[in-house]
């Protein structure tokens, strides 16, 4: 069919006005239907696309096809929860229909569910090889992992499927370089540019190894062409910004994102990269708040824009400000359950433990496996006087969900201290040390002041003051300072 040949060039415009005028012309034929839905879909326009599946699926409520349709267009309102439910009815019915896999994978990676979704996406190349689709969802998880073997065999997938396409060679390219692989890396790279010099990619990719190697002035130029080919390109832009902040020139990085937003005034993800840059490197507050209100305001998607909005108000002294940037990010975003989770925190910072309960329970309503949220709510109980089991449940969540991270160690030591196990608090509070000295993180007051508060329960005194007295050396202003000093009065006596 002439659609599909339109499909086939990439003119879904087009595509869509063929099939759009075949169903007119032909209401009954269930294939131009369905096809024309797919179509309806991948432009977004899903009131379309849902009135026409659901008169398919009115007729045949089992028909597979029609469920994965109803699946998408589910995932792109945001329910993913419910297109979980409907791509497994989908699978009960056809097992191996590895295009239902691999939109179940994206329900789950919504839902928080990674182990999951790389499941799926596991089953769905398993049978669909030529699924390409599945393949580019099996390489970010592998970067999400830092898992450099799995990209590079998910590239290499790429490469076999698209040969002509240079998004496979960057992605090994980029998998060679994380394995100071450096000659495979170069050879991959230079494939990516030859078979599509006019594309960024292959210059971004060149971009980092040379960042890599510390050859700045090379890198400078191969993000900078990769602009030039493509002056949307947010990769190059944040390549070129991260180039001048390793050689420590935070205004050079400002003028490159002012220069490109010159040249694409609308681009929100240009607007997120100038606005990250001058809160975290020149400390611009209100520089940074107006740039990210301004990508917010091209892309009221952009949630990182929108989250990281928050932050700055919340850096400003301004907790009321982000809670309230928050709560209007929601009804745009109603499923991102990070705006929850950082308006809990922001709650948390008031003293506020109900709000902050209230906002973790929804963010994992949202995501019922997210760690942070997991992490947050247990202590919120523990601090309010929860149930302590509850929170014993989902500290543990929490820690399987963030290992390398010592707030979660912290958080399960917490909980086991208010239940009477102060060996196991021990254990955990000492492996939140060793985690924030692994990731060079600051001296944090609290894990010191648990420590030391189980030592006192276990009849260390000597150790209890240790670390009490950290507590004070790290911040004097401690919100628990009071209890510190009377803690250490009574050792000392």
């Amino acid at each position: 069919m002439l659609g599909d040949f339109y499909f086939a060039a990439g003119d879904l415009d087009k595509a869509i006005a063929e099939y759009g005028s075949l169903h007119q012309n032909h209401p009954r034929d269930l294939q131009v239907k369905k096809n024309y839905v797919q179509l309806l879909i991948l432009k977004g326009r899903l009131d379309e696309a849902r009135n026409l599946n659901d008169e398919v699926l009115k007729a045949n409520a089992n028909d597979t096809e029609a469920l994965v349709y109803r699946g998408q267009i589910q995932v792109r309102d945001g329910h993913a929860r419910d297109a979980a439910e409907t791509l497994e009815n989908a699978l009960k019915n056809d097992p191996d229909n590895g295009v239902a896999h691999y939109h179940l994978g994206i329900a789950f990676d919504l839902l928080g569910n990674l182990e999951r979704a790389e499941s799926e996406w596991r089953n769905a190349v398993r049978l669909r090889p030529d699924l390409v689709e599945a393949q580019r969802a099996l390489a970010a998880v592998a970067l999400r992992k830092h898992d450099m073997a799995a990209l590079e065999r998910a590239a290499s997938q790429i490469i076999n499927l698209q040969p002509a396409s240079p998004d496979g060679y960057a992605l090994r390219g980029a998998s060679f370089i994380n394995r100071k692989q450096f000659d495979k890396a170069a050879q991959d790279i230079r494939q990516a540019i030859d078979v599509a010099p006019q594309s960024a990619a292959g210059y971004v990719q060149l971009g980092n190894l040379k960042l890599v190697l510390k050859q700045y002035s090379e890198a400078e130029k191969a993000y900078q062409q990769g602009l030039d080919h493509d002056p949307n390109s947010s990769d190059a832009l944040s390549g070129l910004m991260d180039n001048y902040l390793a050689r420590k020139q935070p205004d050079k990085a400002v003028a490159a994102a002012n220069a490109a937003i010159a040249k694409s005034p609308n681009s929100s993800a240009f607007y997120d990269l100038l606005g990250t840059a001058l809160f975290n490197n020149k400390k611009d507050m209100n520089g940074a708040e107006a740039a990210l209100r301004k990508s917010a305001e091209l892309n009221k998607d952009n949630s990182d824009a929108l989250l990281k909005l928050g932050q700055v108000q919340a850096a400003k002294g301004s907790a009321d400000d982000a809670i309230a940037t928050y709560q209007r990010s929601l009804k745009d975003n109603p499923h991102e359950a990070s705006f929850y989770v950082l308006m809990g925190e922001l709650y948390e910072s008031k003293q506020n433990w109900e709000k902050a309960k209230e906002s973790y329970q929804k963010a994992l309503e949202i995501q019922p496996d997210n760690p942070l949220a997991s992490n947050n709510l247990a202590y919120a109980m523990v601090q309010s006087g929860g149930n302590v089991d509850v929170a014993l449940s989902l500290a543990q969540t929490a820690r399987r969900g963030m290992p390398d991270s010592p707030n979660a160690a912290d958080t399960l030591g917490w909980v086991y201290y208010q239940k009477g196990d102060y060996k196991s608090a021990i254990d955990l509070f000492q492996e939140a040390l060793k985690l924030a000295n692994k990731n060079k993180s600051p001296e944090d007051a609290t894990f010191h002041y648990h420590l030391g508060m189980a030592y006192d329960r276990t009849d260390q005194p000597a150790l209890a003051r240790q670390h009490l007295e950290q507590v004070l050396k790290i911040n004097p202003h401690y919100s628990s300072a009071e209890d510190v000093k009377k803690m250490l009065s009574q050792l000392r006596s």
